[in-house]
């Protein structure tokens, strides 16, 4: 299979190193495209007024990897692989391994989804991966999950602009219980900005957020309330694959406002 690869944690960071080795070494033809140096958070976001410079990088990789180090976002990098460095679309493009979980609201600022979500929206079916920790740096069972579930949608293709939300346990394969199909929880941050003085005496802040709050059941308009969300399942030591869409219309809202209006307009 032809692999496209990126992440928002750069280039040389282990995650990816381990992810783009493991599917080279299995026989995949991986190509990797990612930022020159750390891009988390960034979500969605294009770099439009200066230009985007990509590098071949070399000895990093299995030697048959073919890698290049962007200057721009995750998105940009996914855009440039698809549209000026692959010469044949990707069977699937894929996101990661990140360096922290990308559990429910996090996905709305991640690089590492926003990455794979280019990939969907180009008809492309697309992974993003996370290993659930900011310290443990294992992503052997991480990386032969993504080559498991590689197989899986080979053998049970999904449609074409399919987009999951991979997240793995820290925890050696053995200790992991199994895989959970599930849907977005909820995480709360408190807003910390800390007002910091530079050499020169001049101000700046400094956000610092924590999670004051995981919602693990947050109810949904068309799923059974007993299917665990990614926090839940992660919490309980389970692979959470969560199906994500770039389709952000509120179907709900779109039926009462357009039923509100057309009485008022037959009024």
């Amino acid at each position: 299979m032809r692999i496209l690869l990126s992440n928002d944690d750069g280039i040389f960071s282990p995650g990816i190193r381990t992810l783009a080795n493991t599917l080279a070494e299995a026989g995949h033809e991986v190509t990797v495209v990612a930022p020159d140096g750390e891009r988390s958070a960034t979500g969605h976001g294009l770099t439009l007024h200066q230009p985007i410079r990509a590098d071949v990088i070399e000895g990093v990789f299995h030697p048959r990897v073919r890698a290049w180090s962007c200057s721009g976002t995750p998105s940009d990098c996914v855009k440039l692989g698809l549209n000026a460095l692959l010469s044949e679309k990707p069977d699937f493009v894929f996101s990661g391994i990140n360096q922290g979980s990308n559990l429910g609201t996090d996905i709305l600022y991640s690089g590492t989804v926003s990455a794979a979500m280019e990939g969907s929206m180009d008809g492309i079916t697309s992974v993003a991966f996370s290993l659930a920790s900011f310290t443990y740096k294992n992503f052997e069972p991480a990386a032969n999950y993504a080559l498991q579930l590689l197989q899986q949608l080979i053998d049970n293709p999904l449609p074409p602009a399919t987009l999951l939300n991979v997240n793995i346990p820290p925890l050696p394969a053995h200790q992991i219980k199994g895989v959970k199909i599930t849907r977005q929880g909820i995480r709360r941050y408190t807003e910390n900005f800390q007002q910091r003085f530079d050499p020169r005496g001049r101000c700046y802040y400094w956000l610092a957020a924590e999670v004051i709050e995981e919602i693990e059941q947050p109810e949904h308009i068309y799923l059974p309330p007993d299917l665990p969300t990614d926090v839940q399942a992660v919490k309980d030591n389970y692979i959470s694959i969560t199906p994500l869409q770039y389709n952000l219309t509120d179907v709900v809202t779109v039926k009462l406002l357009d039923s509100l209006w057309n009485s008022q307009s037959a009024n």
